[in-house]
């Protein structure tokens, strides 16, 4: 005992006297799939006491891992990491694909969804995505046309991804409720994909989607821990919410907030100088698009806040030919750039991949999406003899 209490006042003095901490080893894997959780914390409401805030976290370790960096995927809205884990038609998905290039994968259920747990009295009311918005835009684009890009979609597994397409209903059937409150999505996942770097070590993130956001954001709160962010498809357009209604003029904006405060994210970002709320950041719409099939982005008006943090991460957004995100990715490079963050763009269709819709890792050439992805990250964070970039 008396050992004991003298490590722990050593220890304490250490502390005080601005000795270095060392941090925690990074979490290995003992075995090659398996899950835990991060974050999270006991909370007491009336006369009971749950969980809020966790995070799960399953994984795939190769036999040998010869990336530098493992990665982190994180999916979308009312999706879960079973976008990762595999295809509606039964193929292996990008967790074993990265694995079989030597990555450690760590695919991630979002707070307050799947596996994570759901709970409206903790995290307050739910939403849910209807088939028709999927066939309309995700999955079946090609019949609706409500966008310049649809009708180039061809990749769905078995035809237009619409009801009575095997592949399309085990995607619909996996489609789940998630908070309603983007803000408040932000607010958990945020800090418990810091929590999930904290354990693995410095990793890559792979988001997708509404995920992008949180890639933004734990970009710029820690640079330190993001080797590089690969943004497939973010959430977007910058600022704004659109709509799209086919025609000639096929998209509208929705409503007069900003659905993305911040541009790219609705929690604060580290801007230079400082911004102390929204209103700070003024914006401005293009007068024109830079090509019929895009929108006319949203950016700040000069004089242009910067964005440090996010300059220090290296980035890449990836866009599908026939997405609807093909519209408006653009607007998020040109907002980063503008911001001093110059990221890369990997146009899938400038690598001689065709056809793919916004859910490109179930389509049926998700192998070739992921190795053009894995391409562009090994030439980010490994030298030509496979040692970590510094």
């Amino acid at each position: 005992m008396r050992k004991t209490a003298f490590a722990g006042a050593l220890t304490l003095l250490c502390l005080a006297a601005g000795a270095p901490v060392r941090a925690a080893e990074p979490f290995k894997p003992t075995q090659r799939a398996g899950y835990f959780f991060v974050g999270g914390h006991y909370e007491a409401a009336k006369d009971k006491t749950t969980a809020s805030g966790q995070m799960y976290v399953t994984y795939r370790a190769p036999e040998r891992v010869t990336q530098p960096y493992p990665i982190v995927m994180v999916h979308g809205t009312a999706q879960t990491g079973t976008n990762f884990l595999g295809t509606p038609d039964g193929r292996p998905g990008w967790a074993d694909r990265f694995a079989a290039k030597g990555f450690a994968v760590y695919v991630v259920d979002q707070v307050g969804r799947g596996r994570s747990g759901g709970d409206p009295e903790t995290y307050g009311p739910y939403a849910r995505l209807p088939v028709e918005d999927l066939e309309t835009v995700f999955t079946g684009q090609e019949r609706s046309g409500l966008y310049p890009q649809a009708k180039l979609h061809t990749q769905w597994p078995g035809g237009p991804g619409v009801r009575g397409n095997a592949a399309f209903d085990q995607f619909y059937l996996s489609q789940v409720p998630y908070i309603a409150s983007a803000l408040k999505s932000e607010e958990l996942v945020d800090p418990a994909l810091i929590a999930l770097l904290e354990k693995t070590g410095p990793a890559i993130l792979l988001t997708h989607s509404q995920a992008g956001v949180f890639g933004w954001a734990v970009s710029d709160q820690r640079p330190d821990l993001v080797k590089a962010h690969v943004a497939v498809e973010p959430n977007g357009p910058t600022f704004y919410d659109i709509r799209f209604k086919g025609g000639d003029a096929w998209y509208e904006r929705v409503g007069d907030s900003r659905a993305r405060p911040y541009g790219i994210t609705r929690v604060p970002l580290h801007f230079e100088p400082p911004v102390s709320k929204p209103a700070d950041l003024t914006v401005v719409q293009a007068e024109t698009a830079a090509a019929p099939d895009k929108i006319r982005c949203w950016l700040q008006a000069e004089p242009v806040r910067t964005l440090p943090n996010l300059a220090k991460v290296p980035a890449v957004i990836v866009t599908s030919e026939a997405s609807f995100r093909a519209t408006m990715d653009d607007c998020t490079g040109a907002f980063l750039e503008q911001a001093g963050a110059k990221p890369d763009r990997l146009r899938l269709a400038e690598r001689g991949i065709h056809g793919n819709g916004h859910m490109m890792m179930l389509e049926s050439n998700s192998d070739e999406v992921a190795d053009a992805i894995i391409g562009w990250i090994t030439s980010q964070t490994a030298t030509p003899d496979g040692k970590p970039r510094p």
